[in-house]
């Protein structure tokens, strides 16, 4: 069978050397490992239709990787070793770049801060970036319609894809690269592939809208006293500021996890507040009053109404940078702090400030020892909810065993409850497929295997991932 595709593929795209697999057979956080006998690696979009039609014909499922960074386990192979890891990061060409268009034609293994650079080169930016932007690839983060810190302004994934090549289950190339403003002609293939996680066939391009890039920028820190009084300064600032891009909360524990285990960083207001929020304003060219000004003016106004007890704004880039490294050292931190279960959630925005209080409340009680909170992006009704173990639990893993499937039916009964999702961003892959079958309602269920079914009748496509089973649901 590996020799069918070394065919297809030659020397270089077949990789069957166990210590070259290893690495890949694990996912981001270790929690789920797999097995493969081959790593198949095209070198462009005729070879990864001949990979796939091969695959149809031989019956061997595909598990599609880009930089591996999925949250969930949306990348990992199964443990039996029945499929093969298709990965895409051979295909790593920006083919085009176009500031008059603002479109950036981009194969799938290119890397997202490989894409910023080169957006930047010609006085552009592409809007979204996340910790994991020195590994995450294009097609990764268009089949998990990631998100990030600029959702706020600029939307997720879905609205940032002009246009998709692709693959399908049966080896045929979807070509809809052509990024039209209008198009009626019927079901919407793009974004049925966004999200997909890989189950309806291989993203191999896309072509990506871009902005014009930062001339101006202001970097504010607020305490406030709760959730609620820092969704009432996200309103007062729309209110006020145009260019509102990034408005982030954090929880003091949280901020106390990075003073301490994060060196160089400092708080960045010396009054004490139970929460705190990180908000950016940016302008693409320079004209007066700027965003310092405008912050500065809005956040004078936060202080007199009382929504705020103490702001500052950064004097200067460097200072900007190290507020924004508080907020992207929160999980880095979260992890040397204890072992924990990390919930990726969204309500709808209005009843995220009660969510966030109360849930953590709540689970606190309902599991004696623990402590609860979040952080994230509250303009957009995301945030990532933690419950940490015991203070002192010897053995993290264990705890997580015992306790996490408990917890997170706690967690997501609660998010269901609020009207929400249980994946924002990360996707549901292998990790969150049983609580999907759990608690979606048999409309949606049903439409999701249908769906899965038309496209993908032999299931070779990223077997067990994002659809749950008969079982499950």
């Amino acid at each position: 069978m590996i020799a069918r595709f070394e065919e297809l593929l030659g020397p270089r795209g077949v990789i069957t050397d166990a210590g070259d697999i290893a690495p890949w057979l694990t996912d981001w956080r270790g929690r789920f490992h797999g097995a493969a006998a081959a790593i198949l690696a095209p070198a462009d979009t005729a070879q990864v239709a001949a990979v796939v039609a091969l695959a149809g014909r031989l019956g061997v499922p595909l598990v599609p990787q880009g930089g591996n960074t999925s949250m969930v386990g949306g990348a990992t192979p199964p443990p039996d070793g029945s499929a093969l890891i298709l990965s895409l990061r051979r295909m790593n060409r920006i083919r085009a770049l176009s500031a008059p268009d603002n479109l950036a034609l981009c194969e799938a293994g290119v890397i997202l801060s490989d894409l910023h650079d080169a957006a930047a080169g010609i006085g552009r930016r592409f809007p979204l970036s996340l910790g994991a932007k020195g590994s995450a690839t294009v097609g990764g983060l268009i089949s998990t319609n990631a998100g990030g810190t600029q959702v706020l302004r600029h939307g997720t994934m879905r609205a940032l894809v002009e246009g998709i090549e692709a693959v399908l289950p049966d080896g045929s190339i979807f070509d809809g690269l052509d990024a039209l403003k209008k198009d009626n002609r019927g079901y919407d293939l793009k974004q049925l592939l966004i999200g997909a996680e890989g189950t309806l066939g291989i993203v191999t391009a896309a072509a990506l809208r871009l902005v014009p890039a930062i001339a101006a920028r202001a970097v504010g820190w607020v305490g406030v006293a709760s959730p609620a009084a820092a969704l009432d300064l996200l309103r007062l600032a729309e209110a006020q500021i145009s260019g509102v891009e990034g408005f982030e909360i954090i929880a003091d524990d949280g901020l106390a996890h990075v003073l301490s285990h994060i060196p160089g960083t400092r708080r960045p207001i010396a009054t004490p507040a139970p929460w705190h929020v990180l908000i950016e304003v940016d302008d693409s060219d320079l004209h007066e009053p700027g965003p310092g000004s405008r912050l500065e003016t809005a956040l004078a106004q936060a202080l007199d109404k009382g929504i705020a007890i103490d702001a500052t704004v950064a004097v200067n880039e460097a200072q900007a940078d190290a507020f924004w490294r508080i907020r992207e050292s929160l999980s880095e931190a979260e992890r040397a702090q204890g072992p924990a279960l990390q919930f990726d959630i969204s309500v709808p925005i209005a009843r995220m400030p009660r969510f966030m209080v109360e849930t953590a409340d709540a689970a606190e009680r309902a599991f004696a020892g623990t402590s609860a909170s979040s952080f994230g992006h509250l303009g957009d009704g995301n945030v990532h909810f933690h419950v940490r173990a015991p203070r002192g639990t010897p053995d993290g893993p264990a705890w997580i065993a015992a306790q996490g499937k408990t917890i997170s039916a706690f967690v997501h009964d609660a998010v269901v409850a609020a009207g929400g999702s249980i994946s924002a961003e990360h996707g549901i892959g292998q990790m969150k497929r049983a609580e999907l079958g759990r608690l979606a309602g048999p409309a949606r269920l049903a439409a999701l295997r249908a769906i899965k079914a038309a496209f993908d009748p032999q299931g070779i496509m990223n077997p067990d991932k994002l659809i749950p089973r008969a079982d499950e649901g």
